[in-house]
């Protein structure tokens, strides 16, 4: 069964962008940018926060990484180009090529920027408590609101393993000179001593509820937004909530999920005989769900353009309108609250729970 709507929105088309810089940031960490042709500039536009899907294909197989853009949005016209962290992980395909083999003017294939963790511009005072790479997003959420918007202030507590391992760090120190009554930086390391400042240490959920009070109002602050490995952001969660900030207030992405310290995959239960229709860019299909196999996989096996990157419940590239039916999800890092409320899932954490299952991803 197929039908065809008059929608157009190509989630899952990449295009080809080449890279015009790759500097380095520390032993460990680069930042690439990649430029965008007048033809593109409306397509990558981009909110604060987002991120955008890199595609590299070695030795037959295909390798997807996100990385958020760390650039601030200030043209009107679209951008010229993005820029974004990559920070080496142990076995990872695509850092080790980002850090050894990547040069000026190579071609990668990148997906628009997509994404909900996201800060646009406006008056107020915020907040983030971010790890490591975590400060990708940030950094252009906070470098884009003190360049637009005199009338906002943003306190940045970030937490780094030692000063030679800590990402952009002279971009925001310039944020700190340049802005130094509406911007507020807290560096804390944790494993390296300071000579002056906080005290050396991780940032967690105890540390955390004492440590806030002390350095800004709260109650007062408008939005707050946790970026950074799993252990960090649950326990800076725990901490605000400890607070008092309602939940509409914090914001949150994982970058990196340790098996051990997260909930584990639920795949309790007798296979489900179910069939599923999917609406991607405007066209519908229905097919059959094999025993174990994800919803996203479902699609896959008929539509090779359904958007993904990460597989694991993280970035939310494969986020759907459950229209229909109903699913069970192994596991969900990447969607708030409301919106699960609201009826959408990640495609790549869920199974069928019922024999008819229809999602929409172009909701």
């Amino acid at each position: 069964m197929a039908r065809t709507s008059t929608a157009a929105v190509h989630h899952g088309a990449f295009h080809p962008l080449r890279v015009t810089a790759v500097d380095r940031l520390t032993a460990d960490a680069v930042a690439v940018t990649f430029a965008v042709p007048p033809e593109l500039r409306e397509t990558f536009r981009y909110t604060p926060g987002q991120h955008i899907a890199v595609r590299r294909v070695a030795n037959g197989s295909e390798v997807r990484r996100t990385y958020s853009i760390c650039t601030p949005v200030l043209g009107a016209e679209g951008p010229e180009a993005v820029q974004v962290g990559v920070r080496l992980v142990d076995g990872g395909e695509f850092s080790t090529y980002a850090l050894k083999e990547l040069a000026v003017g190579d071609v990668v294939e990148v997906l628009p920027p997509a994404g909900r963790f996201t800060l646009a511009p406006r008056a107020g005072s915020f907040a983030a408590i971010v790890g490591g790479s975590g400060i990708t997003p940030v950094l252009s959420m906070a470098a884009t609101l003190l360049a637009t918007r005199p009338d906002a202030r943003f306190c940045l507590i970030r937490s780094d393993r030692t000063a030679a391992s800590t990402m952009f760090l002279e971009e925001v120190a310039d944020l700190k000179d340049r802005w130094p009554d509406r911007f507020q930086l807290v560096s804390v390391l944790s494993r390296e001593d300071q000579q002056a400042g906080l005290v050396s240490g991780r940032l967690d959920q105890e540390r955390l509820a004492t440590l806030l009070p002390t350095l800004l109002s709260v109650e007062s602050v408008d939005g707050w937004f946790l970026c950074g490995p799993y252990g960090l952001v649950q326990g800076a969660e725990q901490a605000l909530r400890a607070l008092g900030v309602p939940r509409g207030r914090v914001h949150q992405e994982i970058f990196h999920v340790d098996d051990g310290a997260s909930p584990a995959p639920s795949r309790s239960g007798p296979p489900v005989h179910a069939t599923l229709t999917a609406t991607l860019d405007g066209r519908s299909g229905s097919w059959p769900v094999e025993d174990g196999e994800t919803l996203l996989d479902s699609v896959l096996r008929h539509r090779a353009d359904a958007p993904y990157a990460c597989k694991g419940g993280v970035c939310g590239t494969c986020r759907a309108f459950l229209v229909s039916g109903e699913v069970r999800m192994d596991r969900n890092f990447a969607l708030e609250p409301d919106e699960v409320e609201a009826g959408y899932v990640l495609a790549c954490q869920s199974h069928p729970a019922g024999e008819e299952v229809e999602l929409d991803f172009d909701r």
